[in-house]
């Protein structure tokens, strides 16, 4: 007889195992792409695929992988609500390179340290971190690339 209560503490039972090949798949996830940081950018790629404009848009546009808009506005005019707390991302491909733009997205707080935007693509030294992410990157690296190529194609603020 399957689906009797007896399986269910089965399955319940073999759920809670440690599984190696789980723990080398979440290892291997938390494994970030090593950078260098000089000034205040990240000059070098994380990636060797080029970051994909409209990916980087959706990216940014998407209020459960992002988040960009809680704090930000931008050039989206479908969507509503969008944040004040932050800068405008209109023009932001003018006011910061590449190198730049990557650096904000993956740890801004290595240039303000007093900053509310989280660092995208760092996993040590946080604090408050649910345990169901704990370990993993908001974003991956060729998010990262793909949301660095659609700010740098925000040359021009709205209007101008």
């Amino acid at each position: 007889m399957r689906g009797g209560p007896g399986w269910i503490a089965i399955w319940a039972l073999l759920w809670a195992l440690p599984w190696p090949g789980l723990a080398q798949a979440a290892q291997q996830e938390a494994r970030l792409v090593p950078y260098r940081v000089e000034g205040d950018g990240i000059p070098q790629p994380l990636t060797t695929v080029a970051g994909d404009i409209a990916r980087g848009r959706a990216i940014v546009a998407n209020r459960q992988v992002g988040l960009c808009l809680l704090c930000h506005a931008g050039p989206l005019p479908e969507e509503r609500f969008q944040g004040n707390l932050a800068p405008d991302l209109a023009g932001s491909g003018a006011r910061w390179s590449q190198a730049q733009l990557r650096l904000r997205i993956v740890d801004a707080g290595r240039i303000n340290p007093d900053t509310i935007m989280p660092a995208y693509y760092r996993i040590d030294g946080l604090n408050n971190v649910a345990p169901a992410v704990r370990g993993k990157p908001i974003l991956d690296a060729q998010q990262v690339e793909d949301v660095v190529a659609y700010l740098r194609s925000l040359k021009e603020k709205e209007g101008e």
